[in-house]
This record gives structure tokens, sequence and C-alpha cells, in this order.
């Protein structure tokens, strides 16, 4: 059903005094008075104490492959199925979804945490992904449908731009099973300050070492954004410290640009400034660096020890060829760090999508963000149960319709 906002009891808060609370979500650490809002926008104060109005606001459900999220060494070869709310703690002057990080108001599709679930194992897909917009801003949510999704056999994975605290590390940890951290500009300061609004770029190493010491699946994204924040010498610095603290198998997604949002004076990153990168960061000591949002680049895994080709990509279709059951190297046995599927699927292309305004065939609906000037990532209000619905999506492809893709950086 359609639905303006779900209030929810948040997490992760404390009282400080005259009927104020602090959220400890995330870095800014909103201290907020009876009646306000976070910077978020979705998380209030009332009555001295701390709720979130966007559990179970569904503003986008696709299924996914895995790799476009990206994870590159995370059940290759799988589909995810891939949810999202609004907003997000980050203002990214270039944001690709800011349809739902800018969002003007609260409506979506309400489905519960166990619809979610049971869709997911419906549509074959291995893994639960929170994503599109910052999942942070919706941890109830994402953890209680996560707790689902476990129950089921199901992964689960965040992509997130890594500003959670410690102590919402510690919260996810156990139902969380992988997560992307979108870096960008290289964690520059004066990058992440002007042209993000995040006043201390720094603290999110703090939060990448507890996602290592949580145990969680992580690979990291470093988009270059042309003019404001490609700078190798960042890049170096940035892909050092990965080395020397979340070690030299962490892959690394150097990912190019495209002008959005507020940020169109720029053109997309240059592909031989990515290749560059890719081998700087490679000559920093990472062993997995891959070259991302273009096609045609190898995207391909390969030993870093005797260069066997191990995972085959091209666009989104992921094929494993040389490693064994248990992730080695099949040419010369070195442990590579990979979780593979239960059971290796063909090699697949798969097309993710968001339904546009208008498609022939069926009547025009309420848009999810309910407002006709925010064009993209809609669904319909389709007279159907959820079941139908999601059967109805699956097979939208075979359909005279438009499409609009969803980016996840």
């Amino acid at each position: 059903m359609e639905t303006a906002g779900i209030v929810h009891d948040a997490v992760l808060w404390k009282p400080v005094g005259g009927g104020r609370v602090e959220c400890d979500l995330c870095w800014r650490k909103c201290v907020m008075p009876e009646d306000e809002r976070g910077y978020c926008y979705v998380r209030f104060n009332r009555g001295g104490k701390l709720y979130t109005e966007n559990y179970g606001v569904v503003t986008a459900l696709n299924v996914d492959p895995i790799e476009k999220k990206p994870f590159y060494h995370f059940l290759p070869g799988s589909t995810s199925l891939s949810i999202s709310t609004v907003s997000c703690n980050f203002r990214c002057k270039f944001c690709q979804n800011w349809e739902l990080s800018y969002f003007k108001e609260l409506r979506g599709l309400e489905i519960s945490p166990e619809e979610i679930a049971n869709a997911a194992v419906r549509e074959g897909c291995e893994s639960v992904s929170y994503t599109y917009n910052e999942p942070t801003i919706f941890v109830e949510y994402a953890i209680d449908t996560a707790k689902e999704g476990k129950k089921r056999g199901l992964k689960n994975t965040f992509v997130t731009n890594g500003y959670m605290t410690p102590e919402a590390v510690d919260y996810v940890k156990g139902y969380v099973d992988a997560m992307t951290v979108g870096i960008k500009g290289s964690l520059n300061r004066d990058f992440y300050r002007k042209m993000m609004a995040v006043p201390d770029a720094d603290v999110i190493k703090q939060t990448l070492l507890a996602i290592k010491e949580a145990g969680i699946h992580l690979e990291i994204t470093d988009l270059l954004v042309t003019k404001y924040g490609d700078d190798l010498s960042s890049l170096s610095t940035f892909a050092r410290w990965v080395v020397e603290n979340l070690g030299e198998d962490v892959p690394f997604h150097v990912l190019r640009f495209f002008p959005d949002a507020q940020l169109r004076d720029a053109p997309p990153t240059s592909v031989a400034l990515l290749e560059k990168a890719r081998e700087v960061a490679k000559g920093e000591g990472l062993n997995y660096v891959y070259v991302g949002n273009v096609p045609g680049e190898d995207q391909n895994t390969y030993c870093p020890k005797c260069g066997n080709l191990l995972i085959r990509r091209e666009g989104f279709s992921a094929e494993v060829v040389g490693l064994t059951a248990d992730g080695r190297c099949s040419k010369c046995g070195t442990k590579i760090p990979v979780l593979l599927q239960r059971c290796h699927q063909h090699p697949r292309i798969s097309l993710s999508f968001a339904l546009s305004l208008s498609f022939s065939g069926l009547p025009r609906r309420q848009s999810v963000l309910g407002t006709t000037d925010l064009p993209l990532l809609s669904f319909f209000f389709l007279p159907l149960s959820f079941d139908r619905f999601v059967s109805f999506f699956s097979s939208l492809i075979s359909r005279s319709i438009t499409l609009n893709f969803l980016f996840t950086y």
C-alpha cells in the first residue's frame, strides 16, 4: 500500500538533557531539541525520544547483478534484490540518485521485511542489498529485513558512504555480510567539505577499521570527479593507507564520474586518468584494482601470484573460471579472498531498472516520491498483491516500457 511514512522507534541514540536527544547512528551525531529533525530529516525528536519515519517505505526495488553494487569478490555471478528508501546524510553535488537523496516528500510503497525476504527467495537471489540511498538512514528497516533474510539463507549487503559510526557497525554485525564503501575524491578533506557538505572525512577511516574488525566483507570504491576530486596524489595516499591498515587484498574500484545533479560543468572522468589511477593503486600494493563505469575495460580477476584468470567479467556478466570450490587459484593454489555462490551458475547478463512515469498498456499511476517533477526511480501502485506485483515487475522487460537506470555511486 502507498504510505506517507511509518513512524518507528529509532536505534542508537541517547538523551542529553533538556528534552534533547543525540543520534549516534552517523558521524554527524545530530543533537535535536524536541520536535526538531536531524540532518537526514527522517529522524526526529518527539517527547524526548528519537523516531524514524522511513521504516518500510520502499522507493525502488530491483533484481540487480551483484557486480553492479559493485561486489566483485562476494557471490560473483549472483543476483541481489536491491531496495531503497529516501534521504542521505551527505549532500553530494554530483549525486546520481539525487531523486532519492534530495527527497521532497516521504512517499513510497509500504513493504514488510518478510515480504522483501520472500521476494528475494522467489526471484532466485542470493542476497538482499540496501542501496541507491544511504542504508544507514534506514538501518532499523534494513536490519529487520536482514534478519528475515538470514532465516531464509540469504546474505545481506550495504552500499554505503561509510559515515556510520563504529557503534552502528557493531549494531549491524552478524546481519550484514558485506559492505561496499563509496569513497569520493580519494577521501580528500577539502573535496568532502566543498562538494559533499561533510565536515570531517577522516572519521570514515575509523568506520573502515570497524568494518574490518567486525569481519564484514569489504570492498571500496573511489569515484574520481573531474576537476574537483581527481588528484592522483590523494588516491596514492588513500590506497597506501588501505594497504597498511586494511590489507592488500581489499578489492578497490576506481569509478568514472558522470555529470549530474548540481555538478554539470565537468566532463566524465577520462579513461586515461582512470587507467593511470589503477596503476597508482596497484603501485601502492593493492592486489585487486578495477576500473568501473567504463564498458570494455578489463574487469577480470586474476591471481596476484601467478596471473591465472579467476573470474571473467563482461559488463554485468560474471563467470568463475579459475577458482576451486574452496576459493583457491586452480593453477597455483593461492587462497583468493572471495566468497563464492553455493552453486556456480552459467554466465548471465542482467538488467536492473526502475520504471519511469508511463508505459504502454497500463494506466498512469502515482509515483513513489509523490511528485511529477521527479521523473526517475518511480514505481506504480498497481491493483495487485505484493506477490503479483513482484512477478509482474520481473516480467516487464518483455513489455514496451521506458527504462531508467539506477546508479550505485
